[in-house]
Formats: structure tokens, sequence, C-alpha cells
């Protein structure tokens, strides 16, 4: 595993630094990485992975289990490390050990049952027996992103070490250290150091992580996800990735008007709008277009933003400038195409370097490029709409399907509407709520990835099945072909049998 100097320590001159986005201080430095340190770590990873791979499920698991108990106790320490290179807030700091801890019990509780060997039927259920198992790909290589640098990672690591892989990982540059924390404690809770590795640096990294992996796990842009897949399918290995996304929310003219207006800014605002699942487009019907607004406007005004503790401060700061510049793009483009800012969406620099107002956008159309390209920053754009088949229709207009919410008193409705949506998953009366929940997987339609994390789906897509069928030779003969006069009858009789007993 890399070790880095930080919090005070002799800064590297040859490498990476890190910075506290709040204050602009350099809290440390990472290696780079070179392809051979790169090869050297896959090597000695893939060397481990059979040993690890012996060890039962349940023992496994039980790690995963202890790894979890040991993240809990030291929370305040993980958000202590998360908030310094990301500038989030308390809120978002603590959700991100929240929801991995919720995934980590997840599948240290449910893997092995997940896992074990499944009985199928054979083409002769009488006469033989089959089962499936699932065996680890191997080394499964992870590049993983700056915004949620902990949870998006090991929400992806734990499932993959359940599985019996061995695990190396590219964290971005920009904010490592959640991944070397959360690493270190793997291997203090029993996951040999060779099975659990951390390689540091730039995209260079990434590129040769990929290039000698047996699976590669990407969490970040659409443009470096399609480069991430070409490569694997150049070396037919299997591949996941979950990228960007534009997700929409639908407010119904039933809907409860008080609490959409303050959940557009949870689903917009977490994270300071720097969340693959962040709420970027508002479809509003006609009805109540107006109040919604107004109301909108008032919880705008009541928004605390700051880098201050405790969880009453709503929004922390930016992690980088490219997404204060984007933000500002989109306003700038907005406003002159006709839309209007009615709150925030300006700089604040007496809070800090990468401080941004959430700002409100009212009177735009699918003209904007806010409501066309991903933002990853704070910006609501609401636009009104004549009835819910046009808010379907504008909603799945877009090259993206990751998430998305739709308010309305009308339950049944709402979830008849959500099936409509072309996305990975949807909540309805709340935003962000699927991923929250790691029995349910979710994941990226059309442009947003593919792949699926949470629930048994984000656990069986790191081992490969096995079928394997047992003859027990009875009546069983010497034959040279296929197709004998026994064989041909009992073909016939399970054709027959199957047209009453459907489960044989």
């Amino acid at each position: 595993m890399v070790v880095a100097e930080q919090n005070g320590a002799a800064a590297d001159t040859q490498g990476i630094p890190v910075e506290n986005p709040v204050t602009g201080e350099v809290i440390g430095t990472v290696p780079q990485s070179t392809t051979e340190q790169v090869q050297a770590a896959v090597d000695s990873a893939r060397a481990a992975q059979a040993a690890w791979a012996a060890r039962s499920t349940n023992e496994r698991a039980a790690i995963i289990k202890k790894w979890a108990a040991l993240l809990w106790e030291d929370q305040q320490n993980a958000m202590r490390v998360i908030r310094d290179e990301t500038g989030k807030n308390d809120t978002g700091a603590f959700l991100e050990i929240v929801v991995t801890d919720a995934y980590a019990m997840y599948y240290a509780q449910h893997g092995p049952r997940i896992l074990k060997p499944k009985r199928r039927s054979p083409a002769f259920p009488l006469l033989q027996h089959g089962r499936v198992y699932y065996k680890p790909h191997g080394v499964v290589g992870y590049i993983t992103p700056w915004n949620y640098p902990f949870a998006l990672a090991f929400m992806d690591i734990v499932p993959a070490l359940v599985a019996g892989n061995s695990i190396v990982i590219k964290p971005s540059e920009i904010t490592p250290y959640s991944v070397l924390y959360g690493v270190e404690l793997l291997h203090q809770a029993g996951v040999p150091k060779d099975v659990a590795q951390v390689v540091t640096g730039d995209g260079k990294v990434g590129a040769a992580l990929v290039d000698i992996v047996d699976y590669v796990c990407f969490t970040g842009s659409t443009a470096v996800g399609r480069k991430v897949a070409m490569r694997a399918a150049e070396r037919l290995i299997p591949y996941s990735l979950e990228l960007g996304g534009k997700d929409a929310m639908i407010v119904l003219a039933d809907a409860d008007i008080e609490l959409a207006a303050s959940y557009v800014f949870i689903g917009a605002c977490e994270n300071a709008g720097q969340m693959c699942i962040s709420i970027e487009r508002v479809y509003v019907e006609d009805a109540i277009y107006d109040h919604f607004v107004e109301r909108v406007r008032h919880y705008a005004g009541e928004l605390i933003v700051g880098p201050g503790d405790g969880f009453e401060v709503h929004v922390g700061s930016l992690t980088n400038l490219r997404e204060i510049e984007r933000a500002e793009r989109h306003i700038e483009d907005a406003v002159a195409k006709g839309a209007e800012l009615i709150s925030g969406g300006k700089r604040r620099p007496d809070l800090g370097p990468l401080f941004f107002e959430p700002g409100v956008l009212i009177n735009v159309d699918h003209t904007m490029q806010v409501m066309q390209e991903e933002t990853f920053g704070p910006l609501i754009p609401i636009m009104r709409v004549a009835n819910v088949d046009e808010a379907v229709r504008l909603a799945n207009d877009s090259p993206y399907g990751l998430s998305g919410a739709v308010f309305t008193k009308d339950l049944k409705r709402g979830e008849q509407i959500a099936t409509r949506l072309d996305t990975g998953d949807i909540s309805v009366n709340r935003t962000s709520a699927v991923a929250a929940a790691p029995r349910l997987p979710w994941g990226g339609q059309k442009d947003s990835g593919m792949g699926r994390r949470g629930g048994p789906e984000g656990l069986l897509r790191f081992v490969s099945q096995q079928s394997v069928v047992v003859d027990k030779q009875i009546g069983m003969k010497p034959a040279l072909g296929l197709v004998d006069p026994q064989t041909l009858m009992a073909l016939k009789v399970m054709r027959n049998l199957r047209k009453v007993f459907p489960f044989i």
C-alpha cells in the first residue's frame, strides 16, 4: 500500500499535493506511481488472491463486519479525513460513513447466502443434478472519484472482497486520503495487505491499472468511462461504470408543495451539488408552478452555507474551481436566453475560495445548457410544464439516465410515473432514497453507465458463474452418438413432463 505524507509531514517535492478546499492549505502529498509500481501491486494482489478466495465466504464476511465496526467507532476521525480533502460539511461526511456502513453490514450478513452454490434443474433431473458456482474474477481494479471519495470506493470494494477478489485502488489524486484511511482499516480488520492495495497518481496510473487487472470498476465522468469501456472491451474483461447524470425531479399538481420545495435543496445541494445523483432539473405542473417557486425562494433564504461544523450547516465548500465555473457558464447562458436568476448563484469568497451560494433559475427551457449538460454544482433550474406527460417526455430527453424523483400525494400514480422514466432508479416523495438502501440495486442507463451497485446484483458482478452438471450414470451405456434410442425416449418424456411441471 502507498504510504502518503499527511498532516504536517514534510512535503514530497516529487509527489502530488493534496489541498484542503476550504483553506487552500496543502495537507500532504501522495506519490505519482509508475507503471512498474502498478504492475508490481497487481502481481502481488494476484499472488495473494488464491489464498484469500480459499477462505470461506463466512470468514471473509466476518472480517468486513469487523472493518465496519472499526469504522463506526472511529467515525469522527473518518469524517475529519473526508472533510479535510473535500471541503464538504459534517452532514455529507457523516452520510459517507453511514451509507458505507450499511452496505458493509448488508454484504457481511447476506453475502454468504447470495454466493452459496445454487441448485438448478439439468436436462434430466432424475438422472443428473446441476449447480451454479460463483467464482471471483481475480484482481479487481478501481478508479474512484473525488466527490464521495470514501463511500463510492468502499460501497464497491466491500462486495468484491466478500466475493473473494483481491483489489487495487487508484483513488482520485484530489482526494486520496479517504481511500488510504479506509484501506488501512481493512488491514487492521484482517484483510491481508497484498489483497487490498492502493496506487496513487493521475490518469496515467488509472490507465495502467485498466491494462492489467481482471475486472474494472470505474466511477467518474462519462468521457473517461467511455475510454475505460473501450479498453476493457479490447481486453475482453468485465467492467462496471457509474458515470454522469442530469437527474430530473417532477412535481405534480397534487404534491405536498412544502415537502417538494424543501427537498429540492436536499436533492440539488447535498455535497454542494457535486453528486452524480444530484437533482439538476425540476419540472413543475403549471397549476402549482408559481406557488412552488415562491416556496423554493423562501427555503433558499433559510439555507446555511459555510465551513462550520455541525449538521445545521446545509451547504459546504465545493472541491474544485471548475464546478463553480461551469455553474456560472450555465447561469450566464440561461439568463441570456430568457431565464431569471431569483436566488444565489454567486461566489462567496468571504467564506472560502470555493464556496458558491446555491442558485435558483426559473423560466428555463431545453434550449439552455443548464437543462442539457451536467452542472455538478448547486444550481436548481425550474421549468413549467403543462402536464405529467410533458414532464416525463422532457425528463427522458437527455443522454443521461441515472436517478430522479417524483413528488405526488397519489402514491400508486407516483410509482407508475417512476417506471416511465428511463433511469436506473427513481425515488417517490424523496430524493436519492435508493442509493441509501443497500438491498436495492442502482446504477445508470444510457450515458450514465452500466452495471449496478447494491443488492445481490452489486455483489454478483464481482463473480463469474460456473455451471456444473453431474450425471448419476443410471442406465448409461457406451455410445458414439448424442441421440440414441434411450436418450430420444428420455427427451420426449421430459418434454411432456414439462408441460405439466414447468419447474423441472
